[in-house]
């Protein structure tokens, strides 16, 4: 296969869907070498912040000379955004190689009821990669969940980070966040370190340290009384953490506690303080509070649940100063969308939904604007994104700003299409 044919054919494998369960991943490492087996981890997993904190980790390991894998989901713009080699997608010839090889794997392994699923044959694919590259640490992000994800074919990491947990998924991974957290913390091993998100609801919390102490883990929790000195922009912030500065170019107070998690990591790992600097400040994460134009301001954000909403909301609140707030929103059907839109779609003047293309979990735009128009009386739905932004366009002045968001599927849809117009 070439890359445009292996991509074709990863994606053919999204209509098996999503099966947790570590069965088949083990059988399809096992075919190529187990490459997971001679590779350093550090993994990370929770339901809001685990990408933008494995990018802040990745990128201070890439500072340290160390040669640096980064596994993350889903993509924006690039199919290999979730296979990275020192901040790079990695090479298309090498990524269509290794699918080649676990094409066969993977026919045979359906002829006995051992389908893999999509995602697997992308975790697997990015084991063979980071071997072949010759990779000192990678650091591995979980794709849905924790104790069955497919990532957690491997041993115990260096360090597991548990980012926020919240409700999310709730048909897979459990109704309450006691429940999640359980799930999360299954990529927590014996005689492990794991570090934990400063800001976990009390019932997670309990779930961490418990399952720390049950598998023998040093359990290290980020300092929040040591963060001072905000400085919330729409280009990054600034911030002070255990009487050290630090600059993050991704916008967002939330981020801030993101980057404090990355920094403890960094400290387990023993990487020096001027690579963790670095690492912090270089990290960047499309569609989450991303900004496409200055003048008029253009956001675009994937954040998609409760949390996500609030995330936005109070980015909004305290960077924009008192500009008008132009949204175009698209979200799936399955999400938390009234809780969403009663946060973001109440601080706009004009709410502008659209379907997201191509995804049958998409919620149809006529009932998101029946929704949003609870908390926004000035709504309008489209049949296309490409249409919504265009309608915006036309009535937003220099002065306004445009938020794009509800679905890092949307995000994906019109980034470059934001990147044209703007």
């Amino acid at each position: 296969m070439n890359y445009v044919q292996a991509i074709n054919y990863i994606h053919s494998l999204n209509r098996f869907g999503i099966h947790p369960g570590l069965e088949r991943i083990e059988e399809l490492c096992q075919a190529v070498g187990n490459p997971q087996d001679k590779l350093k981890f550090v993994h990370v997993a929770g339901t809001n912040g685990k990408g933008s904190t494995s990018t802040m980790i990745a990128g201070a390991l890439t500072a340290s000379g160390k040669k640096t894998g980064l596994f993350t989901s889903p993509y924006v713009s690039e199919f290999l955004e979730r296979i990275q080699i020192d901040g790079s997608p990695c090479d298309k010839a090498v990524f269509a190689q290794c699918v080649t090889e676990l094409e066969p794997i993977v026919a045979e392994m359906a002829t006995r009821d051992m389908q893999p699923t999509e995602f697997e044959v992308i975790t697997a694919a990015a084991f063979m990669i980071f071997e072949r590259e010759n990779c000192d640490i990678c650091v591995l992000e979980v794709g849905l969940g924790g104790r069955l994800d497919s990532t957690n074919v491997i041993n115990t990491p260096l360090v597991s980070v548990i980012a926020s947990i919240s409700l999310d998924h709730t048909a897979i991974l459990g109704e309450t966040v006691e429940e999640i957290a359980k799930e999360k913390c299954g990529i927590i091993k014996e005689n492990g370190k794991t570090v934990c998100y400063p800001w976990q609801e009390k019932e997670a919390f309990d779930v961490i340290n418990d399952t720390c102490e049950r598998m023998n883990n040093s359990l290290f929790i980020p300092n929040v009384r040591g963060i001072i000195a905000v400085e919330n922009r729409i280009d990054g912030v600034k911030f002070t953490y255990n009487s050290t500065e630090y600059k993050l170019s991704m916008s967002g107070e939330y981020q801030v506690y993101n980057a404090v998690t990355a920094i403890e990591a960094c400290r387990v790992l023993e990487l020096d303080e001027a690579s963790i600097k670095q690492g912090i400040e270089a990290a960047k994460v499309p569609a989450r509070m991303e900004v496409i134009s200055s003048s008029p301001l253009v956001l675009l954000d994937g954040g998609h649940n409760e949390d996500g909403g609030k995330a936005v909301t109070e980015s909004l609140t305290s960077m924009l100063g008192g500009k008008r707030i132009f949204a175009v929103i698209g979200m799936m059907a399955d999400k938390n969308v009234e809780s969403y839109l009663e946060k973001v779609a109440s601080l706009c003047t004009f709410v502008a939904t659209t379907t997201v293309a191509d995804n049958p979990r998409a919620m149809s735009a006529k009932e998101l604007e029946e929704k949003a128009n609870k908390y926004c009386k000035n709504t309008k739905h489209f049949n296309s994104a490409q249409e919504a932004i265009e309608y915006a366009k036309k009535n937003i002045s220099d002065y306004d700003c445009l938020l794009v968001c509800g679905s890092l599927y949307l995000a994906g849809e019109v980034r470059n299409q934001l990147k044209n117009i703007f």
